[in-house]
């Protein structure tokens, strides 16, 4: 698999190595600007553009009108330019006159609201009346251009699910119904799964079903998850429908980009990836965030997860401020050239922006581009051209892979379950506790991939199991199996506790792990979101404690105060080859950080030399060669520990990387 999707990115660069584009919307321009674009796109190195994505009104503006002059025309200038082309299907938002003509496709909302036309994605995704549509849509541009020789990538809709991957009206209502016959085949199944015999919930029928929708108590948490299931299978069967016409009629990758990012969690991607002729993903920098660049140098690594190692395309970025956030922030001196390093470190062998001229009106007009507002003349120009000749250096770099032997486990039910509603701390959330592990990694100089419950674990000789709150008997067991032939696991608390069907397990906390961590736990007792603890080895924790004793496993430090004091707060296990830890709290960052550099050391991984907090340090391997990026995002200066040669400097290695500097370093043998 990895060869294949190495093959096609690399079509995508047209031989070049790594890809360097953007999206492109001519609709909002002049004809008379468009072979300027070309022109300039060529300056900059862009190779891949992604054109149509919000094409449907332009080329179908009324009922049984199509009109595709200024796509085939733009299609032939960017062709004519050597410029490959993402072609989008367009179906990313429909046109005002379906939404009018229709307005039963229009989105529900949980509290009932209907919401109406003038934004984007304005469609149930469950609806028969959008879906055909759809579909007329895709088939006609596939026809149309399926054999063009500059279409060199499928971009099926876009971010599917960003704004309606909920939806609440009858039609969504109907097809939950269908999607719960089809998971349970009989009532009864269904009444056990939800455990209905709760406040009188027993249902009699399916017809009898409901979606989740605002309420005046809390909700049937097994309900929810279900609905939540259900939400990101219709994203899924959207894309599934497109893919299907464009396979029939091309043999060009199909592919949609994925939102792994920390706002949006309504799609469980790991059932999405098998789908994808290739993994491509949306990242902004999210500010709101107290590490904005750990969450993205997580996502990218989840990101490759998804891509099961292979390499990646990243579909949309920015060049600096977004428009979207409470406050959009420029990007300091080097944080652009900082962010894309950690992209391509991290696996990505294309980088694409949103957009390529930044727009004069609509929604998105203060969103940065590669082509500001300013023009030219710029220094945001001059900087997106020096990343363009970047970006032609490390051509190199394509093809190779980032190789990890720790494991960082992620899913999305289990981020689901532990924050529906019902929880015992509002101050614990699923996306903290793995941030908090990775980040932890990061500083220890720890490189990790990110892995899914249930996933191949042959290999990794560290394993991170934070708040793994919702998984499976037979996932539970594979990490036991792990741990029995030698590997070092830590699992924090709130893991274990819930099967797949969100149902405690009974006997202690902490459920599925118990016997492995030999440890037993009566009562979870979390603290206040400003409460900290002290353990007995002179670290400090938040968030969590729980009262708990060790029944066959090692203590190793106990809670000195707060509302466990005396009991484990950290204790260890010896298992079969391997050994099993259990943190009861959050512990502070160094202490995070300290704990998995000892385990590291334990299981034998070795950390990159001079990595840690404010220096990220990352090797790919294959090939070509052996990469070593170093990326300093502190104030000072930084020693490593490396020869070669400096792709970015284009110079001999040091081994000295400025502060807020990149280093890319084509090792010596």
């Amino acid at each position: 698999m990895a060869a294949a999707v190495s093959d096609r990115i690399a079509t995508l660069s047209a031989g070049r190595g790594l890809v360097f584009g953007c999206d492109y919307n001519p609709e909002q321009w002049d004809r008379s600007v468009w072979p300027d674009d070309v022109r300039l796109m060529q300056q900059a190195g862009v190779g891949l553009v992604a054109i149509n994505i919000f094409g449907w009104s332009s080329i179908n503006p009324a009922e049984g009108v199509w009109d595709f002059d200024a796509l085939d025309e733009i299609i032939g200038l960017l062709h004519d330019g050597g410029i490959r082309i993402n072609l989008g299907t367009g179906t990313a938002s429909p046109a005002p006159w379906v939404t009018a003509r229709h307005p039963e496709i229009l989105p529900v909302g949980e509290d009932g609201t209907v919401f109406q036309q003038g934004g984007r994605q304005g469609y149930c995704p469950s609806s028969p009346v959008f879906r055909a549509y759809a579909a007329e849509v895709v088939t006609r541009v596939v026809e149309r251009y399926g054999d063009h020789p500059a279409v060199s990538l499928w971009h099926v809709s876009n971010e599917l699910g960003c704004h309606n991957a909920l939806c609440y009206c009858g039609t969504s209502a109907e097809a939950f119904r269908g999607w719960l016959r089809d998971r349970y085949d009989d009532i009864d199944a269904l009444n056990r799964a939800w455990g209905t015999t709760f406040w009188s919930q027993r249902y009699s029928d399916f017809d009898d079903v409901r979606v989740p929708a605002q309420a005046l108590s809390l909700r049937n948490p097994g309900q929810i998850l279900d609905f939540q299931r259900f939400s990101s299978d219709e994203q899924l069967a959207l894309y599934r429908a497109e893919a299907a016409i464009l396979r029939k009629r091309s043999d060009v990758p199909v592919t949609t980009n994925f939102m792994v990012t920390a706002h949006i969690r309504n799609l469980d991607y790991w059932t999405w990836a098998g789908e994808m002729d290739l993994i491509a993903n949306d990242h902004y920098l999210d500010r709101r965030l107290d590490d904005p660049r750990g969450e993205l140098s997580f996502a990218a690594d989840l990101t490759r997860g998804l891509a099961q190692g292979a390499p990646w395309l990243l579909m949309e970025t920015s060049t600096g401020a977004v428009n979207w956030q409470p406050y959009n922030l420029a990007k300091a001196p080097g944080e652009l050239q900082r962010n894309i390093a950690a992209h391509v470190a991290r696996g990505a062998d294309g980088i694409c922006f949103f957009q390529w001229r930044a727009s004069t009106q609509g929604a998105e007009k203060y969103h940065t581009a590669l082509v500001p507002h300013a023009g030219e003349d710029s220094d945001q120009w001059r900087e997106v051209v020096a990343l363009g000749g970047l970006l032609e250096r490390l051509g190199e770099v394509a093809g190779t892979r980032v190789i990890a032997d720790a494991a960082l486990f992620f899913s999305w039910e289990s981020w689901w379950a532990t924050e529906n509603e019902g929880r015992p701390s509002e101050a614990l959330t699923y996306l903290g506790q793995v941030h908090a592990a990775h980040a932890a990694l990061a500083d220890a100089g720890v490189t990790t991939d990110v892995v899914r419950p249930g996933g191949d674990l042959d290999g990794y000789r560290l394993l991170i199991v934070p708040a793994l709150h919702l998984l499976s008997d037979a996932d539970a067991a594979a990490i036991a199996r792990a741990v029995e032939n030698g590997a070092t696991a830590l699992i924090t608390f709130f893991s274990g506790i819930v099967d797949e069907e969100d149902r405690v397990r009974t006997g202690g906390y902490p459920g599925a792990f118990r016997d492995l961590l030999g440890i037993r736990s009566e009562e979870f007792a979390p603290l206040r979101p400003d409460e900290t603890v002290f353990l007995t080895d002179g670290t400090s924790g938040s968030i969590w404690t729980e009262r708990l004793r060790a029944t066959d496993a090692e203590v190793v430090a106990s809670f000195a105060d707060g509302p466990s004091a005396g009991g484990p707060a950290l204790t260890r296990r010896t298992a079969g080859a391997g050994e099993a830890w259990f943190v009861a709290t959050q512990p502070d960052r160094i202490a995070y950080r300290d704990l998995v550099a000892r385990l590291a050391a334990t299981a034998g991984v070795v950390a990159h030399p001079g990595g840690n907090r404010d220096v990220e340090i990352v090797r790919r391997s294959g090939d070509a060669g052996s990469f070593l990026f170093v990326i300093n995002h502190g104030e000072s200066g930084a020693e490593i520990s490396a020869t070669g040669h400096d792709l970015v400097t284009d110079a001999p290695a040091t081994g000295f990387v400025p502060a807020g500097a990149v280093r890319i370093i084509k090792e010596d043998v």
